[in-house]
């Protein structure tokens, strides 16, 4: 019952903040729950879910590429302009942290329970754009290890 209750607190915050992505992800688990295919398929999409997210997310990226909008040639003039360069080492910082952000969910999936509420507080309070757990649980693992040293 307590399941039922926190997913639909979830579906309510996600209407107020206007978090589509954790609307359709809670409206969807309370849907599989209700009609009993939660057995089959709760554990198959924590197993599956965050490499598809993170196919998706790559197939949207790509997509300019795909259709000819991004060439070699824009590519060359792009590293031409310091600031190219400082989109390229944070692209490449951002999907190194991410990494390790996949690795803590995947050992303790209990941490993204409140990497949405941060991400939800964080849109609803300030405006904030909702961006996914797996780069604040990036951001998490490398705070967690620096306080670990620590100790």
């Amino acid at each position: 019952m307590y399941a039922y209750l926190f997913l639909i607190l979830l579906l309510g915050i996600s209407l107020i903040a206007k978090n589509h992505s954790l609307l359709i992800a809670s409206g969807l688990l309370i849907v599989l729950k209700a009609s009993g295919l939660d057995t089959k398929w709760f554990d198959f999409l924590q197993k599956n879910g965050i490499n598809w997210g993170v196919t998706i997310i790559t197939i949207a990226v790509l997509i300019p590429i795909a259709t000819g909008a991004i060439g070699f040639k824009d590519l060359g003039a792009a590293l031409k302009s310091p600031y190219a360069w400082i989109a390229l080492s944070a692209g490449i910082l951002v999907a190194l942290i991410a990494k390790n952000g996949i690795v803590l969910l995947a050992e303790d999936p209990h941490i993204t329970t409140a990497l949405v509420f941060g991400t939800i507080l964080a849109v609803a309070l300030f405006n904030g754009v909702a961006v996914g757990p797996l780069i604040g649980a990036g951001i998490a693992y490398f705070a967690m290890k620096i306080f670990e040293s620590f100790q």
